[in-house]
């Protein structure tokens, strides 16, 4: 069977067996990712989880969630508006060949799969709260199993659920080494070429298409063990025949795929040298391998919704939101759902080390498997007015956690092959911290929670000796986000002056950068101001401002759209008397007060969904 998209939808009368597989994606709309952040509420309930993710879904998303928080939800970054479901996956960095710095690569989309395959079974929603965890994220050498670099989900043998997938314009020389064993590289599928196990050793170039994470979850639930029992309350089906077929007694739900695209290309001029001898990606836990990819998945889903979803649809890659006969229908596509993440660190711009002192290990790096390492305990919160409202969802009374360093602890601990990252230093305390009164955000259609109160404590430069105090919020706020806020306001106009520069209007921006010479510099609180006074400095004469918090230098706008001034209408998080851009609109001042354009016209892509998946199908999704 070929991996085409239906466009079709087929309606059928439920019955207890499937003859052949049917599906359909989960596409998510707005400006991704939900949120940025080291929180795990399955493996790290209750506090910081050991290392950053990239989380799509539910507003509602925090160290503490459960599948009725979830469904309380004000907002989602999926489609359908029954999906108020929690995705994530670990985060990745690029470690710069030249300087040996950390910073994050750009999250490029997600996209989620629900096959319903061909069984003897009934396959049924998922139960509301059921926690899902696959991949192995203590991986970092590759296991004696582990052959090549196949799909392997035949529960009779050792599960490979995760797979690196390079799509690129031709695979000579191919994407992983022909002669590898693992133990310097990773390993090619030995079908797909554009596949394999590991991290790929070349650019992945094809139209729209950068570096993807590919990870199979587990589609047969053990009730015996329990919603929230992730280490055993799922298993892959056993093949019989052509079909799928799960233990007796277990529930058949859907199978989950995750596919992360992250946006390599963009840093390939920083390493085009290193192309074909290693990779200068690693994951947030340390991993340079890749062998740990995972994805972690708590469902949210309205069950009734979903049943409808299973029995009577199969859209393809024209996505669940499209299926007939949807009672919730879908979200429209204008809105984006984005919130806080309520630990304040640095996790972006240039870092000396990955947050959560996650040691990096594999390959050239050495090191052995690890064990993750517990996050640490954080106290549960104390109300400060009781109030009936304080029993909704733990999602939304998570502490905010301020991460402060310091050189007057005891040596952060030696690397052990025991352990997915350093532990605190001894010397690490947690200090409860009087929280002042919350403050109400009248700027609309922001909607109020409570959201960190404390001032972020930026990581200093790295020292041998280093403590981390973390101070627990009784009080916070957390910020959801739909889209630029509505209403009268005034931008930035023409003619303004900051420090030499004019304001030339506003301008719209794109997922490849209007003005890249120096894109989400580390510059604290961003301000029209502090990025015109950043960009001057380093020597540029393009400076542009976006979403309220985003700074961008340049010497020219790549592509030219000017944009009434009404949609960069968004307060600047450093200053509330300042408009920071909008919703890819960037309010952009310059040395002349013009904006200069790029002589050459530059490509410009504009990703879509189902045309890539026309293209480049995803074949080895059929293999088993």
């Amino acid at each position: 069977m070929h991996f085409t998209t239906i466009l079709a939808t087929m309606a059928v009368t439920v019955a207890a067996a499937k003859d052949t597989r049917t599906f359909a994606t989960l596409q998510h709309k707005g400006r991704g990712p939900l949120t940025t952040c080291r929180a795990d509420p399955i493996v790290s309930p209750g506090g910081p989880s050991a290392h950053v993710h990239a989380v799509m879904g539910a507003s509602n998303f925090g160290f503490n969630v459960t599948g009725e928080s979830l469904r309380q939800s004000k907002c989602t970054t999926a489609k359908p508006k029954a999906d108020m479901s929690s995705y994530w996956v670990p985060s990745l960095y690029f470690k710069d060949p030249e300087t040996g710095l950390l910073e994050p690569v750009e999250f490029f989309y997600m996209v989620n799969y629900y096959f319903f395959d061909a069984t003897d079974d009934d396959i049924k929603a998922f139960p509301l709260g059921l926690q899902i965890v696959s991949g192995n994220p203590t991986l970092r050498s590759k296991p004696s199993h582990v052959s090549n670099g196949a799909l392997q989900l035949d529960p009779s043998k050792p599960i490979q659920a995760a797979q690196i997938t390079c799509p690129r314009r031709n695979f000579d020389p191919p994407s992983w080494p022909d002669n590898s064993d693992g133990s310097r590289a990773g390993l090619g599928d030995p079908i797909d070429k554009g596949a394999g196990y590991g991290f790929p050793f070349q650019n992945c170039d094809a139209y729209a298409s950068p570096m993807r994470v590919d990870v199979h979850f587990p589609s047969c639930y053990n009730p015996a063990a329990g919603l929230t029992n992730y280490k055993n309350n799922m298993a892959f089906p056993t093949p019989v025949g052509h079909k799928l077929n799960c233990p007796k007694g277990w529930i058949h739900v859907p199978h989950m795929f995750f596919e992360t695209y992250w946006n390599t290309p963009k840093l390939l001029p920083r390493y085009q040298h290193l192309l074909g001898k290693e990779s200068p990606f690693v994951f947030s836990n340390g991993d340079a391998t890749g062998f740990s990819a995972h994805g972690d998945f708590i469902s949210g889903w309205d069950e009734e919704e979903l049943q409808h979803i299973i029995d009577t649809c199969d859209a393809g890659h024209a996505g669940l939101h499209n299926c007939p006969g949807l009672k919730h229908g879908a979200n429209p596509d204008s809105e984006s759902c984005n919130i806080e993440c309520p630990i304040q660190e640095k996790i972006a711009g240039t870092l000396d080390k990955l947050p959560g002192n996650n040691l990096i290990a594999g390959w050239k790096y050495g090191g052995g498997n690890v064990s993750p390492a517990p996050a640490p305990a954080v106290p549960e919160p104390e109300p400060v007015v009781e109030k009936p409202e304080l029993e909704t969802p733990k999602s939304s009374s998570a502490p905010a956690i301020k991460v402060e360093p310091s050189t007057s602890a005891a040596p952060a601990p030696a690397p052990s092959s025991s352990s997915a990252a350093a532990p605190p230093p001894p010397s690490t305390t947690l200090v409860t911290v009087p929280a002042p009164a919350p403050t109400k955000v009248e700027e609309p259609p922001v909607v109020e929670k409570p959201e960190p109160t404390s001032e972020a404590v930026l990581p200093p430069a790295a020292s041998p000796k280093v403590r981390i105090v973390y101070d627990t919020v009784t009080v916070w706020q957390t910020r959801t986000v739909y889209e630029a806020p509505a209403g009268p306001t005034q931008s930035a106009k023409s003619g303004t002056e900051i420090s030499g520069f004019k304001a030339a209007g506003c301008y719209k921006d794109q997922s490849d950068r209007v003005i890249s010479g120096k894109i989400l510099p580390n510059i604290g609180q961003v301000s029209n101001t502090a990025c015109v006074e950043y960009c001057s400095s380093k020597g540029f004469s393009v400076a542009g401002t976006e979403y309220g918090g985003e700074c961008y230098c340049g010497n020219s706008l790549n592509t030219v759209e000017k944009l009434d001034d009404s949609k960069c209408n968004m307060t600047c998080k450093g200053d509330v008397s300042q408009k920071c851009g909008g919703d890819w609109a960037l309010t952009v001042f310059t040395k002349g007060g013009a904006a200069p354009a790029k002589a050459e016209k530059r490509h410009v892509r504009n990703h879509n969904h189902l045309a890539h998946h026309a293209r480049i199908p995803s074949r080895h999704l059929h293999r088993r």
